[in-house]
């Protein structure tokens, strides 16, 4: 109830960060009594931005394949790799990410999760543009960083167990963040849009196809709603989230996306603008919008990943 006021009235969200929402419930779980101290409360007050260094060039949904290296010296680390898409790489403050400790081990047994400081030498980012014109993604380099041993989360080469954990704050922060920026869970706005574009300005939408596709965004969103609430009952009742999480990921990017081509399918040749005075700034945004839509069926698991583990760890199903 509070986001959907804070959202009328045009508020400003309420702290949704890396930080907050992903490695700052981590460290609460399993983090040393020295990482908890040293980062949780610059974490709650926003003071130092985070990024998440899990993908690499080779290693997007097979992650256990990473090659990013971590070689022991001393009571330090020595990284040496890249990784990519890395999200506000360019403006972070630290990484938590999963590097590879053991080469000669099956590859999820030789992972470590490790705390890096963005600042420390070594370390160079690159953002990566897309094509709605604009991007946070980056990729980002390490030669020869070095990493106190204190900064690794869990032990070493059990990291893949704590990366695990990790995804299930991720999955539930994007879904979160999808829940207050959408403007429009019910499809007031695409009626609006189509009572603009499609008319008449009162009664039923002239398009029968736009009709029921806009009906059929609204139940579901309305279900997923629903089912979401259900769940953050459960979890201030102390239930740990757990499958149904990568069920919220999923049907939150893939609703986003449905309501993106919506809006630009309803408007028409009005939306396809890109600049100019001929397009109203709403549209414009539109467009972009639509654009960046593509990749959030990709970030955070894509959709085909996320199925595959619905089906083999939520519902049980064989291979």
């Amino acid at each position: 109830i509070l986001l959907a006021e804070m959202r009328r009235i045009g508020a400003r969200p309420p702290m949704m960060t890396i930080g907050a929402q992903m490695i700052g419930p981590l460290l609460l779980m399993v983090g040393t009594d020295e990482q908890k101290a040293t980062h949780l409360p610059k974490i709650a007050s926003g003071e130092l931005a985070w990024c998440q260094g899990y993908s690499e060039p080779n290693a997007g949904s097979d992650l256990a394949s990473i090659q990013t290296r971590a070689v022991r010296d001393g009571d330090d680390l020595i990284l040496n790799g890249q990784k990519v898409w890395t999200s506000y790489a360019d403006r972070s403050d630290w990484m938590f990410m999963i590097v590879r400790t053991d080469p000669d081990v099956p590859k999820w047994a030789g992972i470590t999760f490790l705390l890096v400081d963005m600042n420390a030498p070594g370390v160079t980012t690159r953002p990566i543009e897309l094509i709605s014109g604009s991007s946070h993604f980056c990729e980002t380099f390490f030669e020869n960083v070095r990493v106190p041993l204190k900064n690794v989360v869990g032990e070493l080469n059990d990291g893949w167990n704590v990366a695990k954990r990790l995804l299930l704050f991720e999955r539930q922060f994007i879904t979160e963040v999808r829940a207050f920026d959408s403007e429009d869970k019910g499809g007031e706005l695409l009626v609006n849009l189509a009572r603009k574009h499609v008319g008449p300005p009162t009664g039923p939408i002239a398009d029968a196809s736009i009709r029921q596709r806009i009906a059929q965004f609204g139940m579901d969103s309305l279900c997923s709603d629903l089912t979401m609430k259900r769940t953050d009952q459960a979890i201030k009742a102390g239930k740990m989230p757990g499958g149904e999480v990568m069920i919220f990921k999923l049907v939150a990017s893939e609703l986003e996306q449905r309501r993106c081509e919506l809006q630009v399918d309803i408007a028409g040749v009005y939306g396809c603008g890109w600049d100019g005075d001929a397009f109203e700034k709403t549209e414009l945004a539109n467009t972009r919008e639509w654009l960046r839509a593509a990749a959030m069926s990709i970030e955070g698991g894509t959709s085909e990943i996320n199925l595959n583990i619905i089906a083999k760890r939520v519902l049980g199903l064989p291979d």
